[in-house]
């Protein structure tokens, strides 16, 4: 049966209105509809059998409905989306920055890491040298000594209250493989590690962090690690502030002292109560974080799942504990496998909201048995001189009436 060109023509113009009507209602406006307003995509979205896709490509893309971002403050950081984020590893394209001289320009075949100090045979050593050694991979967190926004208001997100803190696959040579290459000499208890950056970021480790799990890493969640992640070796120390894992990595000098760089005197290093003062506090505490419901999420009345992130410096998370009522009763809540060491371990606890407000809030245990602390704890212990370092204080959202959900801010004094 044959049918008229101007029928088919009017048939195909209903099928379209009709395709744009769902786009509509799937969208609640076309403006807003992935794609834009004539987009043809937006039409594949509502109904993606009606064309061939895309063909295979030389590199992925995220969906053109993901959109999740860093965020760039201040020249020098920028924040990882934890609230966008599934599972505990991070894409490197996500991962948390923290620049002192900005981000350098390495040529891999040129650049060199030099062992020196007290070793029996110094060496210089590239990238081609490292790929040829045995290789260990070990997956954790890196964090930021200063990440808390203590002046942090009701309208803020989770990225940008602890978002300098990120989670990756690190693979490299054990710093332990390379110092035993070159031969470490009776007395030696520190090291140098230097980095090729402006500034020229040094800091002193002790030779038993060295001896333990550090890394000298190449890769990162299985490619090169990214330029703004250290390109193309960096230190990665597990559980310890980010300062101290040196990227950029160009120099370790091992010697029978720490160095007392600017890193650890003039900064990273805390003033506390009674005049005195934490040096090289290396470890980061064990803290959680509810990443969902936060804000800008508004709540509906059923259940959900109160969801997100729990990490120790000293070892494994082995308990979490969720509140609705801004800490009067706990819950344990679920840990959401790998539990791993000195490892971002989710954690999952299932919400009946009744309507009306609540306050949401998470702790923390670790393997040692150190507990979350309270910021009123926090303050108690140290005084407010310890800013801006080394602050995990429990952390609450608060559920208004309305459903919204706002960041439970308080003063640091």
């Amino acid at each position: 049966m044959s049918v008229d060109p101007t029928r088919r023509r009017l048939l195909a113009g209903l099928a379209g209105a009709a395709l744009a009507g769902a786009s509509r209602i799937a969208w609640g406006d076309e403006a807003e509809a992935p794609g834009g307003a004539g987009d043809p995509a937006a039409a594949d979205a509502v109904d993606p059998t009606r064309r061939p896709g895309a063909p295979p490509s030389a590199l992925g893309a995220r969906s053109p409905f993901e959109s999740p971002r860093r965020m760039p403050a201040w020249g020098r950081i920028s924040a990882t989306p934890l609230q966008a984020l599934h599972g505990t590893l991070t894409p490197a394209d996500l991962h948390f920055e923290r620049h002192h001289g900005g981000v350098p320009a390495i040529d891999p075949a040129r650049h060199e890491l030099l062992l020196h100090g007290l070793v029996d045979t110094p060496r210089k050593l590239r990238v081609a040298d490292l790929l040829r050694l045995p290789s260990v991979t070990r997956t954790g967190f890196i964090e930021c000594s200063g990440n808390l926004r203590i002046d942090a208001g009701p309208e803020t997100t989770p990225q940008l209250l602890c978002g300098l803190t990120s989670q990756s696959e690190w693979t490299g040579v054990s710093l332990a493989t390379l110092l035993r290459e070159v031969g470490v000499r009776p007395g030696a208890s520190w090291l140098l590690a230097e980095g090729s950056d402006a500034a020229v970021m040094t800091r002193s480790i002790p030779i038993e962090k060295a001896m333990d799990d550090a890394i000298v890493a190449y890769a990162q969640n299985g490619e090169a690690i990214r330029p703004e992640q250290g390109y193309p070796m960096r230190l990665f120390l597990p559980g310890w502030e980010g300062n101290t894992n040196v990227k950029w990595l160009r120099r370790i000098e091992l010697s029978d002292r720490p160095f007392m760089t600017r890193e650890e005197t003039a900064k990273y290093t805390e003033p506390v109560r009674g005049g005195r003062a934490r040096i090289f506090s290396w470890t980061m505490d064990a803290r959680s974080i509810i990443t969902t419901p936060a804000f800008p999420e508004h709540v509906e009345p059923g259940w959900r799942e109160i969801r997100g992130l729990a990490w120790s410096g000293r070892g494994r998370i082995v308990r979490v504990e969720v509140s609705v009522d801004g800490g009067r009763r706990w819950e344990e809540a679920r840990l959401v496998g790998p539990v791993l060491p000195k490892a971002h371990t989710r954690f999952a606890w299932p919400w009946r909201h009744a309507g009306g407000g609540a306050e949401l809030t998470s702790r923390a245990t670790d393997e040692t048995g150190y507990v979350q602390p309270t910021r009123r704890q926090l303050i108690d212990e140290r005084g407010v001189g310890s800013l801006p370092y080394h602050l995990n204080p429990i952390a609450s959202w608060l559920v208004e009436a309305d459903g919204r959900v706002l960041y439970k801010a308080e003063p640091w004094s």
